[in-house]
C-alpha cells in the first residue's frame, strides 16, 4: 500500500482515532520562533561524540535511481547476461515482480522512496522501513563482529558498521539473488555486496553514498548519492502486502515484439516546444524515453508498432506513422512532440 493511500486512510479516520502521532511535537526537537523544527541546527550527537542518527527520514522520492539503478553506467558496465534479463522483465510488463508477489524490495530502494525510522545505540542500529509493499527492519551492528563467513541469504543482508570520523560505514553482504534492485528489473546475485557511508551534515539532512558492487552482475563497482529529510513530529504507518483478487491482472506479460529495424525508426530528438526537447533511443527490444536533461531514460514497452508503454506509470507513446511525431500520454494530459530535423 502507497505512503499516500496510506495517509488518505490516515486522515479518514482522524477523527475517531486521534492517537496517531503524524503530527505530534515530539521533545528534543530544535524549533524555530515560529515552533517549526529548525532542520539546518547542529548536528546531535551520542553520549560517545559521534553524531546521532536517530530519527525519521524520507527519501528523495520517485522518479530516479529507484527505476533504473543503472541509470549512470556504460552499457559495459553490466554483464551481457544482466542486461538480456533486464530488457526481458520491462518487454514483459514486470511479470513475477518480487512486489507484485508481498516480496520485499532491497533496502536501496527503500532509501530512495520509502519513509525509514533508525535508532542509534551503542553496539547496533536499527532501521525500520515503512516500505511501499511491507515493513521491513536491518540491525546494523556497530560492535566490531565481523560479516558472517557463510551467511544463509536473506532479502535485507547482515550489516555491520563503523565510524570513519563522523561518517558512518556499514557493509552488508549475505543477500540472496530473488530481489530486483530497481522496479523495472536489474538483477543481482548472491555475490551483492552493499557499502553505505552516512554522513548527518545538519540536523536535518542525511547525506548517504551507496555503492554497489557486484562482479557477477556488473563489471565494475558503481555509487549513487542520496541526501535525506529527516521528517520531526511523525511517526510511521503499518504497511502490510497480502493476496489479492486483482493478482491475475497484476501478472505482467506483453506479446507485442517489434524488429528492431522499427524501433530504429523512432529514434532521435523530438521537441515538445522550443527549449523542451525528449530523446528517443532503441536497445534490443525496448524504446527508451529521456525528457529534457533528466538522465533518467524510461524504458517503454511495445504494444503495437506505433504505441508504447510504461509499465510502472501506464503512461504511454502515441507515434504517428512514420515517427514524425509522437503523441505523450500522462494521465489526462497529451503532450505532442515533433521530430527535429
Amino acid at each position: 500500500m502507497s505512503r499516500l493511500r496510506l495517509a488518505l486512510v490516515a486522515a479518514a479516520v482522524a477523527a475517531c482515532a486521534p492517537a496517531q502521532w503524524l503530527n505530534y511535537p515530539a521533545p528534543g526537537i530544535p524549533r524555530l520562533a515560529n515552533g517549526k523544527p529548525d532542520l539546518s541546527a547542529p548536528v546531535p550527537r551520542a553520549a560517545d561524540g559521534k553524531p546521532d542518527l536517530t530519527g525519521v527520514w524520507n527519501g528523495p522520492g520517485p522518479g530516479s535511481y529507484d527505476r533504473n539503478i543503472a541509470r549512470d553506467l556504460k552499457p559495459s558496465d553490466i554483464q551481457p547476461w544482466a542486461e538480456a534479463l533486464y530488457q526481458q522483465r520491462v518487454s514483459n510488463m514486470g511479470k513475477g515482480a518480487p512486489r507484485a508477489n508481498c516480496l520485499p524490495d532491497p533496502f536501496v530502494y527503500y532509501h530512495m522512496v520509502d519513509i525509514a525510522r533508525m535508532v542509534q545505540t551503542p553496539q547496533l542500529i536499527v532501521v525500520l522501513y515503512q516500505g511501499t509493499t511491507n515493513s521491513v527492519h536491518r540491525t546494523i551492528f556497530t560492535d566490531g563482529r565481523p560479516l558472517p563467513t557463510d551467511p544463509n541469504p536473506t532479502w535485507m543482508g547482515y550489516s555491520i558498521g563503523h565510524w570513519d570520523g563522523d561518517t558512518l560505514v556499514v557493509e552488508t553482504a549475505g543477500f540472496n539473488d530473488r530481489s530486483w534492485l530497481d522496479i523495472e528489473g536489474h538483477p543481482h546475485t548472491e555475490a551483492l555486496r552493499i557499502t553505505e557511508r552516512y554522513h548527518r551534515r545538519d540536523f536535518g539532512h542525511l547525506e548517504l553514498e551507496v555503492t554497489i558492487d557486484d562482479p557477477k552482475t556488473f563489471t565494475r563497482p558503481f555509487s549513487l548519492k542520496i541526501t535525506k529529510m529527516l521528517m520531526p513530529d511523525t511517526d510511521l504507518l503499518e504497511s502490510v502486502c497480502e493476496d489479492d483478487t486483482s493478482v491475475p491482472h497484476m501478472l505482467g506479460g506483453n506479446p507485442a515484439h517489434i524488429s528492431a529495424q522499427i524501433l530504429a525508426k523512432y529514434a532521435g530528438i523530438y521537441e515538445y516546444s522550443p527549449g523542451r526537447d525528449a530523446t528517443v533511443s532503441s536497445d534490443g527490444d525496448l524504446l527508451y524515453l529521456q525528457d529534457g536533461s533528466n538522465p533518467l531514460k524510461l524504458p517503454m514497452v511495445p504494444t503495437s508498432e506505433t504505441v508504447f508503454i510504461s509499465r510502472t506509470e501506464g503512461n504511454w507513446l502515441e507515434f504517428i506513422p512514420g515517427g514524425s511525431a509522437f503523441v505523450y500520454h500522462t494521465g489526462d494530459t497529451q503532450r505532442r512532440a515533433v521530430r527535429k530535423p
